[in-house]
């Protein structure tokens, strides 16, 4: 019966973390630049004396769906999507690493330091992008920023910085906990000089969210199963017991 119950417990565990990130995935499904999270599972034998005789499942979230979202056009000058399935903006995480992301829905705070939506400052070629008081701003396609300064000649545009933009293309790289993407190898990625960006645009997250209800209900149901698998293996430990009361 303790073969069962812990097949059984490993099995409800894969379905829990599966469960998770589906929840999560439909969670962010209007989450700005958001890329969805795929998960595995992994068979786990017990090594012992004998035979190899069970496996648990190891279930974890180990990449995202990098393919693009929707691209919507909303007019804003702040707002720039990514081109590119494999491109990536450069931001500092909360940690003060250097991290990669999606987002394009870009804010200025009132120390002018540009930020993702989600608080993120932007980096630039020199570091955080802080952005002085201006009357117009222009994002080219190569993510280089340009300003009409407050009270300045509307015909002198001026280079403040640069997006920092990088690609993943031959490069591995994992989405952490906090939402962001690192290389496998640890460092940093290069600046690529082809990445593009689209001002005036947004991208939206990737989710589809029909498909996502349906892995839920799945999931769901992979612990139901389970469960009742434990409750059977309960009756069997019950029945065996009981035999073996028998004079």
């Amino acid at each position: 019966m303790d073969k069962l119950i812990y097949s059984s417990l490993s099995a409800m565990r894969s379905a829990m973390a599966r469960q998770t990130m589906t929840a999560n995935n439909l969670a962010n499904a209007n989450t700005v630049g958001f890329r969805g999270e795929m998960s595995s599972s992994t068979a786990l034998w017990l090594k012992g004396d004998g035979f190899d005789s069970r496996a648990t499942n190891s279930g974890e979230v180990t990449s995202a769906d990098m393919s693009e979202g929707t691209i919507n056009e909303t007019g804003r000058d702040l707002d720039v999507a990514l081109q590119g399935k494999d491109t990536l903006l450069a931001v500092q995480s909360r940690e003060g690493d250097e991290a990669y992301t999606r987002r394009g829905d870009l804010q200025i705070g009132d120390s002018g330091l540009l930020t993702t939506g989600d608080g993120m400052p932007v980096l630039g070629d020199g570091g955080p992008i802080t952005l002085p008081p201006y009357d117009k701003l222009v994002i080219a396609g190569d993510g280089t920023i340009s300003i009409v300064p407050q009270g300045g000649d509307p015909t002198q545009m001026q280079i403040v910085d640069r997006l920092k933009l990088v690609s993943t293309n031959g490069s591995a790289v994992a989405k952490g906990l906090d939402g962001l993407f690192r290389p496998l190898s640890g460092g940093t990625l290069g600046a690529d000089p082809q990445a593009a960006v689209r001002q005036g645009a947004i991208e939206g997250s990737n989710v589809n969210v029909s498909t996502t209800l349906i892995d839920m209900i799945e999931a769901s149901r992979d612990w139901d199963m389970q469960v009742k698998m434990m409750s059977s293996a309960q009756d069997i430990d019950k029945a065996s017991a009981d035999l073996m009361r028998f004079d």
